[in-house]
């Protein structure tokens, strides 16, 4: 599962094999971030998997009742605006690009998977919004 929140990115499976959760991020500070608000008791494991570079392990429970409070305190109107605030303008600036990309799903004749505003190699436009892609 994937999870954008104000606090971070994180993408959650169960390996195979392991009882526990591992929560992945591509920035430690999001980890942190989680770790201070939600689950003070999680260990931080640098460079211990393939693709994310930071980890760490919880169970289902702790994990579910992390999410559930992060539900319960939402009280922003707009997503992208709250991570600018919590976050910066350039970790915004990437989730709406994701944003962005995640329109292309949607097709005027509901079926799915159209992919509005690609490039010329069907990934991301260059542009969006006045924002430059870096």
């Amino acid at each position: 599962m994937w999870l954008f929140t104000r606090h971070g990115y994180f993408s959650i499976c169960q390996k195979p094999g392991e009882k526990q959760l591992t929560i992945r991020a591509r920035v430690r500070a999001d980890l942190e971030n989680l770790r201070v608000q939600y689950l003070p008791k999680i260990k931080i494991i640098e460079r211990a998997g393939t693709d994310y570079q930071f980890r760490a392990k919880v169970s289902h429970k702790q994990f579910a009742n992390a999410v559930k409070k992060m539900v319960l305190e939402i009280g922003y109107e707009n997503f992208t605006e709250e991570v600018a605030g919590k976050q910066g303008m350039r970790r915004s600036m990437v989730y709406h690009r994701v944003w962005s990309v995640l329109t292309g799903l949607e097709r005027e004749d509901g079926r799915g998977m159209g992919l509005q505003g690609e490039d010329s190699e069907g990934c991301f436009p260059d542009t969006w919004d006045g924002f430059e892609s870096s």
